[in-house]
């Protein structure tokens, strides 16, 4: 089993219609979908893609809703000890939005802002098995995590120092700055870099993660998309590798991206 600890595994949708972005997904994006068989005290829909369970799909909690929570996707990253990491987090800059908690029969988790205010969530779950990753660019799962940062240095110094995360490569992005890449694996071959972040433009309202979902054609995922109600805001854009991605907002507004070949390059037309 692959050790989570560092590293985002796990991905959530809180919706207003969790149906409806069920369907969508499914969808667009190809995942099978299945009600999660333990008693957490509301509907929770485990998906999965080509390599197993990734993430869940679940209603905006009420006391959320009460506070202006929109949909949003938000990931986990692994954690041997939730209490420990929240106050070394803290410590480092970063902030605790919601105290460390147990979910029966799940795990412990907590929600974190990093100094940017970009959110996150700890987990460790209470299995001892674990999970393991996919394979690079599974059908279906996360083949590359985005963060639009709202302290590009101290956000970058965050999640090196304290999770370990290894840079390469920094693009020059011109008026926008630069995109740093990073690996969640220490690694820092290119070949291993898993993600990465930005200063967070001024269209975007807040500081953000950003999921990139894979697909095996990006140019019919696009026209799925608009089929199934949601919106594409950029793209498709050729990225280095060959790959193309965009970025868009599912029908009831949660910001996600997809990241997928297109069908002629792969012919070699």
């Amino acid at each position: 089993m692959t050790d989570p600890n560092g590293r985002f595994f796990w991905y959530e949708l809180m919706t207003s219609d969790p149906q409806g972005a069920i369907a969508f997904y499914s969808h667009v994006v190809g995942w099978t979908s299945a009600a999660f068989g333990g008693d957490v005290g509301y509907p929770y829909t485990i998906i999965s893609g080509s390599a197993g369970p990734l993430g869940g799909i679940m209603a905006i909690p009420d006391d959320a809703k009460d506070c202006g929570m929109q949909p949003w996707w938000g990931g986990y990253i692994g954690s041997a000890d939730v209490d420990a990491d929240a106050r070394r987090l803290t410590d480092a800059g970063g902030s605790v939005r919601r105290a460390p908690e147990d979910i029966a029969g799940v795990g412990r988790f907590a929600v974190i802002g990093d100094p940017g205010g970009a959110t996150f969530m700890l987990m460790k779950g209470s299995s001892p098995e674990g999970m393991d990753a996919p394979p690079p660019m599974a059908t279906g799962h996360v083949g590359w995590h985005e963060l639009y940062s709202g302290a590009f240095d101290a956000d970058l110094a965050f999640y090196t120092g304290q999770f370990g995360w290894t840079t390469g490569d920094a693009m020059d992005m011109g008026e926008m700055g630069q995109y740093q890449l990073f690996s969640q694996s220490g690694d820092a071959d290119f070949e291993a870099m898993d993600g990465g972040m930005m200063a967070r433009p001024a269209e975007m309202p807040m500081p953000l993660w950003l999921f990139y979902f894979v697909v095996t054609d990006i140019d019919a995922a696009v026209e799925r998309v608009k089929a199934g109600g949601g919106t594409v805001l950029n793209g498709p854009m050729e990225v280095p590798g060959g790959a193309w991605i965009i970025q868009g907002l599912d029908p009831q507004g949660a910001m996600f991206a997809l990241v997928g070949m297109r069908a002629d390059a792969e012919k070699g037309a």
